[in-house]
């Protein structure tokens, strides 16, 4: 049960600091700033006559709305989740009594109408790649849809913003911004459609895994996700066989030479190595152990933000040689 004796405390800017990075899902923050800053580089790498002056700008400019945007979307989940966070998640600031729901609801539209209002002054592409993204965080948390409460479009939910909308939008945002009219909008280069697919999937692995650890409030709430459905070594297995396709599929394109603006020895190295760890970490998880599976948890989120360091970064190895 939770208690309200914060209530009484007299305020504190420190603690108050404190609860709202929670209430941010540290994890989806960093995912989102490495989302933008490489996409950013990549739009830099990949299209040819950039001045590259305007990059660290343009980067600031798009990462703001996006971060307000983030918080949104997370804040709006757990404002609709709080019942069973307290079971789940207890330490979250709605569930722990350290926010209370009319601080989270302040606190969501403020940033929602400041991502929506910011992503508009910097143009189209910007506005509805952020829009995009807060309608698909609504009615995945919102009645009446709530589409969390379905499997199948609860992943679609989170890995069409984090593999296809934020990839493709931030990149078609940035090319647009530092080399206007130079190419098509929707033009988009092999090395990005690669990434995305790579990120879809790494986003459907995290979106079925996610669920393992909340086996308990889910079941006890009636949330039908895979885990409960199917068991948590079976969605535990499936995942780890997502994210092996995830690295096969970079590596075996590199291999073919359709990602020309790749450095190959680069990247077959790391990714190669990443998937050994996985595989050899995963071997130690024990199911009956929910410490143990958020920490894994933890470790996927890890890969999915190396991920954003390394393949830029490839292509960067590349432009330069």
């Amino acid at each position: 049960m939770v208690t309200r004796s914060n209530q009484h405390q007299p305020f504190s800017w420190g603690n108050w600091l404190r609860s709202l990075w929670a209430f941010s899902r540290p994890h989806t923050i960093v995912g989102t700033t490495l989302s933008v800053g490489a996409l950013g580089v990549m739009a830099w790498v990949l299209t040819t006559d950039i001045e590259t002056a305007g990059l660290p700008g343009a980067l600031v400019a798009a990462l703001v709305p996006s971060l307000c945007a983030n918080v949104y979307i997370v804040g709006l989940n757990q404002l609709t989740d709080i019942a069973i966070d307290r079971i789940n998640k207890p330490h979250l600031p709605l569930a722990s009594g350290a926010f209370s729901v009319a601080m989270g609801r302040r606190i969501v539209t403020v940033l929602g109408c400041l991502a929506m209002g910011l992503a508009a002054l910097q143009g189209p592409m910007l506005l509805a790649t952020v829009g995009l993204s807060m309608a698909i965080g609504t009615v995945y948390s919102l009645p009446p849809l709530r589409l969390k409460r379905f499997p199948f479009w609860a992943a679609l939910c989170i890995f069409g913003v984090r593999g296809v909308v934020v990839n493709l939008g931030f990149f078609a945002h940035f090319r647009q911004w530092l080399n206007p009219g130079v190419t098509p909008w929707w033009w988009v280069p092999a090395e990005v459609w690669a990434l995305t697919a790579f990120i879809v999937l790494f986003a459907f692995a995290i979106a079925i895994f996610k669920d393992i650890p909340d086996l308990e409030g889910d079941r006890q709430f009636q949330i039908r996700t895979l885990t409960v459905r199917l068991g948590p070594r079976f969605v535990f297995q499936l995942s780890l066989w997502v994210l092996t396709l995830c690295y096969g599929l970079l590596m075996g394109l590199t291999l073919l030479g359709l990602l020309p603006a790749v450095e190959p020895a680069f990247l077959l190295t790391t990714h190669g190595g990443l998937l050994a760890v996985m595989w050899w970490l995963s071997r130690q998880v024990n199911l009956q152990e929910k410490a143990q599976i958020s920490r894994f948890y933890q470790f996927i989120w890890r890969l999915f933000f190396l991920e954003y360091l390394l393949f830029p970064m490839a292509c960067v190895i590349a432009k330069l040689a």
